[in-house]
């Protein structure tokens, strides 16, 4: 037993700093924070040369630490396009449609438009007859861009309680689309008042509006508003690199070496020279002795046009696969570009960090750790009760300081602990292996001990 306590006691002691809680020296590059706003949640985008510093391309190396040296909660997320709405308010002229009280059908009318479409006049087929009544209104939307969402319609104060209506939709005044029925109120009491004058629409386009009234007169309209919503799609918010400089690997061909693999979506090349015209391939690899396998190809140019430069100087990729070396191909029938190759600006998506402060600031961001695994939390779980405004009603955070200073005093004092690391993971290795002997030993013993009794 002796033996045993022994051996677990120096397992302990050489494994408890592979163990031990994170430092914020662990981490090779770190650059301070500076928040603003409403804690204790704050968010930040984090800049191209920030992942480029980290040890994964991944980030499961990033870190956020306090004053005191603490690492804290943290969320990582990548940017997603947006769908921004706009909304209009347009006012309506309306047309009254008039006919028979017994009659259901919609009342048979002579229309008369402008040459854009919208009416100007709108009368019976045949003189009004004894006993007709105002069956409903025509409104014209035709000036409407994009999808009609709601209806707000108002009348004279002489008609009280409630009125329902269907609604039909047209483009062309001759073929008519049902959408459904509305309904208005109008109710006073003792001096209160209470009005029901929005309709919801289906959002979908229309020229024109017709509605009659079901199972009473309609009201005289003092007022007509139709609000329709455009919607338009935002791309994801993108982070770029530095300008690199080509590498040339021969005629026609130029490379660019990136720190780490990262899964960047677009690769934009800087064409110095005008009249350029370049039909060029593009291969990557992640490996240094491995084969380069094509990635896409394309058109690069920068030509004069009409009162302005054409210039097509990006390519696009899927964004799943991480690249790290890229090789250009260049046809130079086309003339190529130059004597010298292009700058090459890398961008991805953006990335933002989600933490949750604690104890004293300054804030420190870190990365650069290759030992180190993922400690994001889901946002669901660092934020609780998480809603759809909850991100814009956070605090701030943004980067103080230079990360390329910081950086390089740091990556002096990792390549010192990077060979410490080594041999105390190599001790760890050593009594690992010669405790598994010494059990070994020791039930070998035990076992001709028990042979002997017998």
């Amino acid at each position: 037993m002796s033996r045993l306590t022994l051996l677990l006691g120096a397992c302990l002691a050489v494994a408890s700093p592979a163990f031990a809680a994170e430092k914020l020296a662990d981490y090779t590059a770190q650059v301070p924070l500076k928040v603003e706003g409403q804690g204790p949640w704050y968010r930040l985008e984090l800049p191209m040369a920030l992942q480029l510093a980290a040890a994964h391309g991944d980030l499961r190396d990033l870190r956020v630490f306090n004053a005191e040296g603490e690492p804290l909660a943290y969320s990582l997320t990548r940017s997603e396009g947006s769908t921004a709405r706009t909304e209009q308010a347009l006012d309506l002229k309306w047309f009254p449609l008039r006919g028979p009280a017994n009659v259901n059908s919609a009342p048979r009318v002579r229309v008369e438009r402008s040459t854009t479409g919208t009416l100007v006049e709108v009368v019976p087929e045949e003189p009004a007859a004894p006993g007709e009544r105002l069956r409903g209104w025509l409104l014209d939307a035709s000036a409407a861009q994009g999808p009609l969402e709601r209806l707000v319609l108002d009348w004279t104060t002489g008609e009280e309680g409630f009125q329902r209506f269907s609604i039909e939709a047209s483009d062309d005044l001759q073929d008519w689309r049902p959408w459904g029925t509305g309904q208005l109120a109008r109710l006073s009491f003792g001096g209160d008042r209470i009005d029901q004058r929005e309709v919801a629409l289906p959002g979908q386009p229309a020229r024109y509006l017709r509605l009659l009234w079901l199972d009473a007169e309609a009201p005289v309209l003092s007022a007509a508003r139709v609000t329709t919503a455009s919607r338009e799609s935002r791309p994801a918010p993108m982070v770029w690199s530095d300008p690199l400089p080509a590498r040339s690997e021969g005629e026609g061909e130029y490379r660019w070496d990136l720190p780490l693999p990262i899964a960047a979506e677009r690769l934009r090349f800087a064409l110095e020279q005008p009249n350029t015209l370049a039909p060029v391939q593009l291969q990557s690899r992640n490996d240094p002795a491995g084969q380069w396998r094509p990635l896409t190809s394309g058109l690069l140019y920068r030509l004069p046009g009409e009162g302005k430069e054409n210039v097509h100087d990006e390519l696009i990729l899927s964004g799943w696969d991480r690249i790290q070396q890229v090789r250009l191909k260049v046809d130079l029938r086309a003339g190529g570009f130059g004597t010298q190759g292009p700058a090459l600006r890398v961008g991805m998506r953006a990335t933002e960090v989600v933490f949750l402060a604690r104890g004293t600031g300054p804030f420190v961001l870190a990365v650069g750790r290759p030992a180190a695994t993922s400690s994001a939390l889901p946002l669901g779980t660092l934020v609780p009760g998480l809603r759809n405004d909850s991100l814009a009603k956070m605090g701030q955070a943004r980067i103080e300081g230079d990360l390329r200073v910081t950086q390089a005093v740091a990556e002096e004092k990792a390549a010192v602990q990077a060979e410490q690391t080594d041999w105390k993971r190599f001790g760890l290795w050593a009594v690992l292996l010669l405790g598994v002997g010494l059990l070994v030993m020791m039930a070998v013993s035990l076992l001709r001990t028990q042979n002997k009794g017998a």
